[in-house]
């Protein structure tokens, strides 16, 4: 039996790989009998195969003439004849008849491999399942016409029609680079009047990819912009349409990339919870240096909230719409922590990406970034630092072209870098050149005052999150006492991990009792009271010795920690420090 669709069978082949390129999906193309006339990515080496005893699907379409959409392949009854349905790796499915007076004579087999791919399809399922008919109309009208220059007009126009209704920035350019084509939101990134067939264009890949986008720079009347995306060709008349150039602008689209990969809300000093004299001292500080552009290096014990700080820096200052990249210097192995944060430019060495990196540096620009530990970078890089905050420019991996960059750095650790330093493992000078503005974040032992705050918090945060905020939570005096005496290794995030613990196991009276705190808490204050009744027959200077040790490990030995110890004691300061020099404390 003869196939219409098998005498155009290039130009079919075509307009699947059109049809595919601006859905971002794949595409099989089948005549009457069968034979699949044209198929992109999996599909493309399997043209011309009869699919006589797969074609589930499209064998309903060919004998019905209507659209069938398989939402859930496998699954659906147009499936159960199949004997792939329990392996069957495809995500959507919808096939398009193609009819030429009234016969269908092939069917479009739109099908998604992906969830990306899927979800992709279902943000314009409207505007993509018309596309997809008129692609299946145009079709049918080359068939009986085989006329090209017909055939390309119908294309163009409603390639017009489609591009102009995305949400990308799109120009059609001829052979020569003329505009041919534009739509509304390339007139607006490329700030072009509605004459643009005037305007040649230049386009020029620098070596960087975004998410397997990639950059170009793009020349117009002698402006010059950093555009993200990709060029297609059209397989058209290339006097008038040679390639589509779909784009975002870099800055733009960076700025989307941060927000997704930022899910947190931004962090102002409001947000950072502590009401005791040291965290309103944090504050205050946070809010002088905020607007400076000096490097801030803010150290503090593991778990005390350091990146909460560095974050509220930024959106406390002009920078808070602006990018704010965070990277763990001890998380990503030496390596590769050079070209994450300086990035690499094509073909920099074996096994790098072919479309090069953008660095997190440069992905920070007019924003922010923080270095946490920063005590555990290598020597070899913090050479490289040094440079980059004295120069204000960076090199990638593979290249001798400088970059200017504009970021303020905030580094964070929670090591004795003065000791590093001693040992030969951290630079004095990239020292001195980060503790610009040193910020230092109180142990949560030093502000006892703050645990009833934090843990009415963290209480109320994970009743929520086990949807049990319905219940009244009473906390016993008994839990309390073990917090109070409890040193708090962890520090902040421990305490959250102890009332996450605590959540869970509480029973149907809301109450979080002494037998709800984590093991490790109760024994504790077991040791406690076993040490004290150890020593329950004592003079009164042991007792005053005692009291007074006792209050320096809770609260601290800095000046801050004797006023509160010197309070709690009910003596005044100066009296706590001839105490310690007559029991010999000071240590």
């Amino acid at each position: 039996m003869g196939s219409y669709l098998k005498d155009i069978q290039d130009s079919v082949i075509k307009y699947a790989n059109i049809i595919s390129q601006i859905l971002h999906v794949e595409i099989e193309i089948v005549d009457e009998n069968l034979d699949r006339i044209a198929g992109t990515g999996v599909f493309e080496n399997k043209i011309n195969e009869n699919m006589a005893e797969a074609g589930y699907v499209y064998k309903n379409v060919l004998k019905s003439g209507e659209i069938q959409i398989v939402y859930k392949p496998g699954e659906d009854k147009l499936c159960i004849p199949c004997p792939k349905r329990d392996m069957c790796e495809e995500k959507f499915e919808m096939s398009t008849p193609i009819k030429l007076n009234g016969e269908t004579i092939g069917v479009i087999g739109l099908i998604c491999l992906t969830e990306q791919q899927r979800q992709h399809l279902m943000e314009r399922f409207d505007v993509h399942m018309e596309f997809l008919q008129q692609i299946s109309e145009f079709i049918s009208i080359a068939a009986y016409e085989k006329k090209e220059k017909r055939r390309n007009q119908t294309l163009i126009e409603l390639f017009n029609t489609i591009i102009d209704k995305v949400d990308q920035g799109v120009i059609i350019l001829n052979k020569d680079d003329y505009i041919t084509h534009i739509n509304k939101n390339a007139l607006k990134y490329l700030k072009l009047q509605h004459d643009f067939s005037k305007n040649k264009v230049f386009i020029k890949f620098n070596g960087d990819s975004i998410l397997n986008l990639l950059e170009y720079k793009v020349i117009i009347d002698n402006e010059s912009f950093n555009l993200l995306g990709n060029i297609y060709p059209v397989y058209l008349n290339e006097e008038q349409y040679d390639r589509m150039f779909f784009f975002h602008d870099t800055k733009e689209f960076r700025e989307k990339i941060n927000k997704l990969s930022t899910k947190e809300k931004r962090i102002y000093c409001e947000d950072i919870l502590g009401s005791c004299e040291k965290m309103q001292k944090l504050k205050s500080t946070i809010k002088k240096i905020a607007p400076s552009i000096s490097t801030v290096l803010v150290s503090g014990e593991s778990g005390t909230g350091k990146e909460l700080v560095a974050r509220a820096v930024h959106n406390e200052s002009s920078r808070e719409d602006e990018q704010f990249i965070a990277i763990n210097c001890a998380a990503i192995p030496e390596s590769l922590l050079e070209s994450e944060l300086f990035g690499y430019v094509k073909g920099a060495f074996t096994g790098a990406d072919p479309m090069g990196k953008i660095g997190k540096f440069e992905l920070a620009n007019k924003g922010t970034i923080f270095l946490d530990e920063i005590g555990d970078m290598p020597l070899f890089l913090q050479t490289k630092l040094l440079r980059v905050l004295q120069e204000r420019k960076i090199v990638k991996i593979g290249s001798n072209r400088p970059i200017d960059i504009d970021v303020r750095v905030i580094a964070a650790t929670n090591k004795n870098l003065i000791k590093l330093i001693e040992e030969n493992r951290f630079r004095e000078d990239l020292y001195y050149r980060l503790n610009v503005i040193p910020v230092e974040i109180p142990p949560l032992r030093e502000r006892i005052e703050d645990i009833k705050l934090l843990t009415e918090f963290f209480i109320k945060k994970y009743l929520k999150l086990f949807n049990k905020d319905f219940m009244k939570v009473k906390v016993d005096k008994q839990v309390w006492d073990s917090f109070y005496s409890y040193q708090w290794p962890g520090n902040i995030r421990e305490l959250e991990n102890t009332i996450e613990f605590m959540i869970n196991m509480v029973g149907i009276d809301g109450v979080l009792s002494e037998n709800t705190i984590p093991k490790n808490i109760r024994e504790n204050k077991i040791a406690l009271k076993a040490k004290d009744t150890e020593r329950e027959i004592c003079t009164l200077k042991e007792l005053e010795k005692n009291a007074i040790e006792r209050a320096l490990k809770v609260y601290g030995k800095t000046t801050e920690g004797k006023k509160i110890a010197a309070t709690k004691l009910g003596i005044g300061i100066a009296t706590l420090y001839r105490k310690i020099e007559e029991y010999n404390l000071s240590k």
